[in-house]
Protein backbone atom coordinates (compact mmCIF):
# COMPACT_ATOMS: atom_id res chain seq x y z
CA UNK A 1 0.00 0.00 0.00
CA UNK A 2 0.90 3.48 -0.61
CA UNK A 3 2.40 5.38 1.84
CA UNK A 4 -0.23 7.53 3.94
CA UNK A 5 -0.28 11.35 3.66
CA UNK A 6 -2.72 13.47 4.85
CA UNK A 7 -2.61 17.32 5.01
CA UNK A 8 -3.88 19.27 7.28
CA UNK A 9 -6.07 22.52 5.90
CA UNK A 10 -5.82 25.19 8.41
CA UNK A 11 -8.58 28.82 7.81
CA UNK A 12 -5.85 31.25 6.84
CA UNK A 13 -3.95 28.56 4.78
CA UNK A 14 -1.28 29.73 1.47
CA UNK A 15 -2.50 27.90 -1.10
CA UNK A 16 1.02 27.71 -2.56
CA UNK A 17 2.19 25.34 0.57
CA UNK A 18 -1.12 23.34 0.50
CA UNK A 19 0.05 22.30 -2.85
CA UNK A 20 3.59 21.45 -1.92
CA UNK A 21 2.76 18.05 -0.39
CA UNK A 22 0.37 16.97 -3.13
CA UNK A 23 2.86 18.04 -5.99
CA UNK A 24 5.91 16.58 -4.51
CA UNK A 25 4.77 13.17 -2.73
CA UNK A 26 1.76 12.72 -5.75
CA UNK A 27 4.48 12.16 -8.24
CA UNK A 28 6.66 10.06 -6.85
CA UNK A 29 6.81 6.95 -8.44
CA UNK A 30 8.58 3.81 -7.86
CA UNK A 31 11.53 2.65 -10.35
CA UNK A 32 10.40 -0.10 -12.74
CA UNK A 33 13.11 -1.94 -14.81
CA UNK A 34 14.00 -0.13 -17.76
CA UNK A 35 13.99 3.24 -16.00
CA UNK A 36 10.07 3.19 -16.40
CA UNK A 37 7.99 4.47 -13.34
CA UNK A 38 6.13 2.37 -11.35
CA UNK A 39 3.59 1.80 -8.51
CA UNK A 40 2.62 5.32 -7.04
CA UNK A 41 4.82 5.45 -3.36
CA UNK A 42 2.58 7.92 -1.86
CA UNK A 43 -1.40 8.67 -1.12
CA UNK A 44 -2.22 11.99 -0.50
CA UNK A 45 -5.06 13.52 1.46
CA UNK A 46 -6.43 16.63 1.92
CA UNK A 47 -8.34 17.39 5.86
CA UNK A 48 -9.60 19.77 7.69
CA UNK A 49 -10.30 20.40 11.44
CA UNK A 50 -14.11 20.60 10.79
CA UNK A 51 -16.57 18.06 8.65
CA UNK A 52 -15.96 17.99 5.32
CA UNK A 53 -16.94 21.65 3.22
CA UNK A 54 -14.77 25.13 2.65
CA UNK A 55 -11.72 26.24 4.22
CA UNK A 56 -10.79 29.29 3.88
CA UNK A 57 -7.04 30.81 2.40
CA UNK A 58 -5.41 33.98 3.11
CA UNK A 59 -6.02 34.24 -0.88
CA UNK A 60 -9.12 35.64 -2.71
CA UNK A 61 -10.89 32.25 -2.78
CA UNK A 62 -11.77 29.40 -0.79
CA UNK A 63 -11.21 25.68 -1.16
CA UNK A 64 -13.12 22.74 -0.77
CA UNK A 65 -12.04 19.88 1.50
CA UNK A 66 -13.27 16.34 1.10
CA UNK A 67 -12.47 14.62 4.75
CA UNK A 68 -12.68 15.60 7.86
CA UNK A 69 -10.38 15.42 11.05
CA UNK A 70 -10.81 11.21 11.16
CA UNK A 71 -8.65 11.74 8.08
CA UNK A 72 -5.71 11.76 10.67
CA UNK A 73 -6.35 8.35 12.14
CA UNK A 74 -5.07 6.66 9.10
CA UNK A 75 -1.79 8.53 8.54
CA UNK A 76 1.27 7.59 8.02
CA UNK A 77 2.99 11.32 7.61
CA UNK A 78 0.99 14.35 8.68
CA UNK A 79 1.67 17.68 7.08
CA UNK A 80 0.91 21.17 7.83
CA UNK A 81 0.98 23.72 6.04
CA UNK A 82 1.26 27.47 7.23
CA UNK A 83 -1.85 29.49 8.39
CA UNK A 84 -1.89 33.06 8.64
CA UNK A 85 -5.30 32.42 11.30
CA UNK A 86 -3.62 30.83 14.05
CA UNK A 87 -5.35 32.56 16.74
CA UNK A 88 -3.74 30.98 20.40
CA UNK A 89 -1.92 29.03 18.67
CA UNK A 90 0.48 31.70 17.45
CA UNK A 91 0.04 34.44 20.07
CA UNK A 92 -0.41 31.98 23.35
CA UNK A 93 1.50 28.81 22.18
CA UNK A 94 -1.88 26.76 22.67
CA UNK A 95 -4.00 24.82 20.87
CA UNK A 96 -7.94 25.38 20.45
CA UNK A 97 -10.47 22.93 20.95
CA UNK A 98 -10.80 21.91 17.19
CA UNK A 99 -7.14 21.26 16.96
CA UNK A 100 -6.69 19.56 19.90
CA UNK A 101 -9.92 17.23 19.14
CA UNK A 102 -7.83 16.68 15.50
CA UNK A 103 -4.76 15.68 16.88
CA UNK A 104 -6.21 13.25 19.28
CA UNK A 105 -7.27 11.14 15.80
CA UNK A 106 -2.92 10.72 15.10
CA UNK A 107 -1.61 7.05 15.99
CA UNK A 108 1.38 6.82 17.62
CA UNK A 109 4.53 6.96 15.29
CA UNK A 110 3.10 9.23 12.75
CA UNK A 111 5.94 11.10 11.19
CA UNK A 112 5.00 14.72 11.22
CA UNK A 113 5.65 17.31 9.72
CA UNK A 114 5.35 21.19 9.41
CA UNK A 115 6.04 23.72 6.30
CA UNK A 116 7.03 27.65 7.71
CA UNK A 117 4.81 28.60 10.28
CA UNK A 118 2.68 25.13 10.62
CA UNK A 119 5.68 24.53 13.23
CA UNK A 120 3.18 26.85 15.58
CA UNK A 121 0.70 23.96 15.53
CA UNK A 122 3.01 21.28 16.11
CA UNK A 123 4.54 23.14 18.89
CA UNK A 124 1.41 23.93 20.26
CA UNK A 125 0.75 19.90 20.02
CA UNK A 126 3.70 18.80 21.90
CA UNK A 127 5.83 17.64 18.89
CA UNK A 128 8.58 19.82 18.97
CA UNK A 129 9.41 19.66 22.98
CA UNK A 130 13.05 19.62 23.25
CA UNK A 131 13.32 18.95 19.84
CA UNK A 132 15.54 20.66 16.97
CA UNK A 133 12.90 22.69 15.14
CA UNK A 134 12.85 25.63 12.42
CA UNK A 135 10.31 28.41 11.02
CA UNK A 136 10.79 31.54 8.94
CA UNK A 137 13.20 33.39 9.53
CA UNK A 138 11.10 36.28 10.24
CA UNK A 139 8.66 34.68 12.94
CA UNK A 140 11.93 32.41 14.71
CA UNK A 141 12.95 34.71 17.37
CA UNK A 142 8.44 35.43 18.36
CA UNK A 143 8.62 31.57 17.75
CA UNK A 144 11.02 30.62 20.71
CA UNK A 145 9.93 33.27 22.80
CA UNK A 146 6.63 31.21 22.48
CA UNK A 147 8.23 27.81 22.71
CA UNK A 148 11.25 27.97 24.74
CA UNK A 149 11.32 24.65 25.39
CA UNK A 150 11.92 24.03 21.29
CA UNK A 151 15.57 24.46 20.07
CA UNK A 152 14.98 26.76 17.04
CA UNK A 153 17.17 27.05 14.49
CA UNK A 154 16.35 30.40 12.06
CA UNK A 155 19.15 29.68 10.02
CA UNK A 156 18.43 25.93 8.23
CA UNK A 157 16.00 25.62 5.32
CA UNK A 158 14.90 22.53 7.39
CA UNK A 159 15.43 19.79 10.00
CA UNK A 160 15.06 16.24 10.30
CA UNK A 161 14.73 14.85 13.59
CA UNK A 162 13.05 11.19 13.01
CA UNK A 163 9.73 10.60 13.39
CA UNK A 164 9.63 15.31 12.92
CA UNK A 165 10.43 17.71 10.41
CA UNK A 166 10.01 21.14 10.24
CA UNK A 167 11.36 23.49 7.27
CA UNK A 168 10.99 27.25 6.58
CA UNK A 169 9.35 29.51 4.41
CA UNK A 170 7.75 28.30 1.39
CA UNK A 171 9.97 26.90 -0.98
CA UNK A 172 11.99 25.37 1.51
CA UNK A 173 9.19 23.10 1.83
CA UNK A 174 9.82 21.43 -1.32
CA UNK A 175 13.00 21.18 -0.29
CA UNK A 176 11.23 19.40 3.08
CA UNK A 177 9.33 17.25 0.87
CA UNK A 178 11.69 16.17 -1.42
CA UNK A 179 14.37 15.29 1.20
CA UNK A 180 11.87 12.64 2.87
CA UNK A 181 11.37 11.45 -0.65
CA UNK A 182 15.10 11.22 -1.15
CA UNK A 183 14.92 9.55 2.57
CA UNK A 184 12.27 7.02 1.62
CA UNK A 185 13.04 6.03 -0.95
CA UNK A 186 16.44 7.33 -2.71
CA UNK A 187 17.93 9.72 -4.63
CA UNK A 188 17.26 8.22 -8.06
CA UNK A 189 12.97 8.50 -7.13
CA UNK A 190 13.75 12.35 -5.64
CA UNK A 191 15.46 13.28 -8.56
CA UNK A 192 12.89 12.42 -10.96
CA UNK A 193 10.08 14.24 -8.65
CA UNK A 194 12.60 17.36 -9.30
CA UNK A 195 13.01 16.57 -12.60
CA UNK A 196 8.76 16.61 -13.08
CA UNK A 197 8.68 19.90 -10.81
CA UNK A 198 11.52 21.50 -12.25
CA UNK A 199 13.52 22.37 -9.63
CA UNK A 200 16.68 21.79 -7.46
CA UNK A 201 17.03 18.29 -6.85
CA UNK A 202 18.47 18.72 -3.53
CA UNK A 203 18.90 22.08 -1.28
CA UNK A 204 21.06 20.93 2.10
CA UNK A 205 18.59 21.17 5.10
CA UNK A 206 21.43 22.95 6.73
CA UNK A 207 21.62 25.74 3.77
CA UNK A 208 21.03 28.96 5.06
CA UNK A 209 17.61 30.04 4.68
CA UNK A 210 18.73 33.82 3.67
CA UNK A 211 21.75 34.42 1.66
CA UNK A 212 22.77 37.84 0.38
CA UNK A 213 22.35 37.33 -3.41
CA UNK A 214 20.23 33.80 -4.06
CA UNK A 215 19.80 35.19 -7.38
CA UNK A 216 22.86 36.32 -8.50
CA UNK A 217 23.08 40.26 -9.91
CA UNK A 218 24.17 40.25 -13.57
CA UNK A 219 25.74 43.32 -13.15
CA UNK A 220 28.81 41.04 -11.08
CA UNK A 221 30.50 38.73 -11.49
CA UNK A 222 29.12 35.14 -10.17
CA UNK A 223 30.51 31.84 -9.44
CA UNK A 224 28.30 29.93 -11.72
CA UNK A 225 31.27 28.98 -14.11
CA UNK A 226 33.05 27.29 -11.47
CA UNK A 227 30.46 25.84 -9.75
CA UNK A 228 29.54 23.93 -12.72
CA UNK A 229 33.23 23.30 -13.33
CA UNK A 230 33.74 21.56 -10.36
CA UNK A 231 30.83 19.54 -10.83
CA UNK A 232 32.16 18.31 -13.41
CA UNK A 233 35.32 17.27 -11.98
CA UNK A 234 34.48 16.13 -8.22
CA UNK A 235 36.23 12.42 -8.26
CA UNK A 236 39.49 14.79 -8.82
CA UNK A 237 41.43 17.44 -6.00
CA UNK A 238 39.80 20.45 -6.03
CA UNK A 239 41.35 23.46 -4.34
CA UNK A 240 39.94 26.86 -3.58
CA UNK A 241 42.39 28.57 -5.80
CA UNK A 242 41.11 26.45 -8.81
CA UNK A 243 38.10 27.24 -8.42
CA UNK A 244 38.80 30.99 -7.82
CA UNK A 245 40.97 31.34 -11.46
CA UNK A 246 37.70 29.80 -12.96
CA UNK A 247 36.11 33.76 -12.35
CA UNK A 248 39.33 35.14 -12.44
CA UNK A 249 39.26 36.45 -8.81
CA UNK A 250 41.44 36.14 -5.71
CA UNK A 251 40.71 33.50 -2.93
CA UNK A 252 38.99 35.75 -1.23
CA UNK A 253 36.81 37.39 -3.33
CA UNK A 254 35.21 34.81 -4.77
CA UNK A 255 35.18 33.06 -1.43
CA UNK A 256 33.39 35.90 -0.09
CA UNK A 257 31.31 36.13 -3.14
CA UNK A 258 30.61 31.89 -3.47
CA UNK A 259 28.96 32.39 0.27
CA UNK A 260 27.02 35.47 -0.97
CA UNK A 261 25.34 33.27 -3.64
CA UNK A 262 25.14 30.16 -2.57
CA UNK A 263 24.63 30.35 1.08
CA UNK A 264 27.67 28.37 2.14
CA UNK A 265 31.29 28.19 2.01
CA UNK A 266 33.03 26.60 -1.30
CA UNK A 267 34.34 23.63 0.69
CA UNK A 268 30.77 22.97 2.68
CA UNK A 269 29.13 22.94 -0.89
CA UNK A 270 31.84 20.91 -2.56
CA UNK A 271 31.96 18.39 0.42
CA UNK A 272 27.96 18.62 0.27
CA UNK A 273 28.27 17.41 -3.92
CA UNK A 274 30.23 14.73 -3.51
CA UNK A 275 28.58 13.26 -0.89
CA UNK A 276 25.42 13.91 -3.35
CA UNK A 277 27.44 11.75 -5.89
CA UNK A 278 28.50 9.18 -3.73
CA UNK A 279 24.87 8.45 -2.38
CA UNK A 280 23.72 8.31 -6.24
CA UNK A 281 26.88 5.20 -7.12
CA UNK A 282 25.85 3.99 -3.50
CA UNK A 283 22.15 3.45 -4.82
CA UNK A 284 22.76 2.98 -8.36
CA UNK A 285 26.05 0.76 -8.59
CA UNK A 286 27.22 -1.83 -7.46
CA UNK A 287 30.91 -0.49 -7.37
CA UNK A 288 32.98 -1.07 -4.22
CA UNK A 289 33.10 1.30 -1.21
CA UNK A 290 36.73 2.14 -1.74
CA UNK A 291 35.90 3.11 -6.04
CA UNK A 292 32.86 4.83 -4.70
CA UNK A 293 34.99 7.13 -2.52
CA UNK A 294 37.49 7.81 -4.96
CA UNK A 295 34.60 8.34 -7.93
CA UNK A 296 33.06 11.01 -5.51
CA UNK A 297 36.43 12.49 -4.79
CA UNK A 298 36.70 11.54 -1.41
CA UNK A 299 39.71 9.60 -2.16
CA UNK A 300 39.59 6.53 0.35
CA UNK A 301 37.09 4.88 2.41
CA UNK A 302 37.81 5.99 5.60
CA UNK A 303 36.99 9.69 4.23
CA UNK A 304 33.84 8.70 2.79
CA UNK A 305 32.86 6.95 5.49
CA UNK A 306 33.46 9.90 7.95
CA UNK A 307 31.44 12.30 5.55
CA UNK A 308 28.61 10.44 5.06
CA UNK A 309 28.48 9.43 9.29
CA UNK A 310 28.50 13.15 9.41
CA UNK A 311 25.50 13.62 6.83
CA UNK A 312 23.43 11.30 7.23
CA UNK A 313 24.61 8.84 10.23
CA UNK A 314 24.58 5.99 8.60
CA UNK A 315 27.91 4.00 7.22
CA UNK A 316 28.06 3.41 2.85
CA UNK A 317 27.35 -0.38 3.91
CA UNK A 318 24.59 0.30 5.92
CA UNK A 319 23.51 2.95 3.25
CA UNK A 320 23.74 0.78 0.26
CA UNK A 321 21.97 -2.50 2.10
CA UNK A 322 18.95 0.39 2.81
CA UNK A 323 18.58 1.16 -0.48
CA UNK A 324 19.45 -1.64 -2.29
CA UNK A 325 17.40 -4.32 -1.65
CA UNK A 326 16.93 -7.55 -2.89
CA UNK A 327 13.65 -6.13 -4.65
CA UNK A 328 15.74 -3.13 -6.08
CA UNK A 329 13.63 -0.25 -3.91
CA UNK A 330 13.62 0.69 0.03
CA UNK A 331 11.04 -0.16 2.15
CA UNK A 332 8.60 3.19 2.64
CA UNK A 333 9.66 5.06 5.60
CA UNK A 334 13.02 4.24 5.92
CA UNK A 335 14.95 5.71 8.21
CA UNK A 336 18.77 6.58 9.16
Amino acid sequence: MPHRVVVLALDGLLPFELGIPQRIFGLARSAEAGGRSGRKLYEVVTCSIRPPGPVHTDADFTITVGHGPEALATADTVVVPASYELGPVYNEGRLTDGLAAAFAYVRPGTRMVSICTGSYTLAAAGYLDGRPATTHWAHADHFQRIFPTVRVDPDVLFTDDGDVLTSAGVAAGIDLCLHIVRRDHGAAVANDVARRTVVPPHREGGQAQYIQRPVPDTRFATTTTARAWALARLERPILLRDMAQQESMSVRTFTRRFREEVGVSPVQWLTRQRVELARRLLESTDLSIDQVARDAGFGTSTSLRQHLQAALGVSPTVYRRTFRSAAGSPAAGSRF
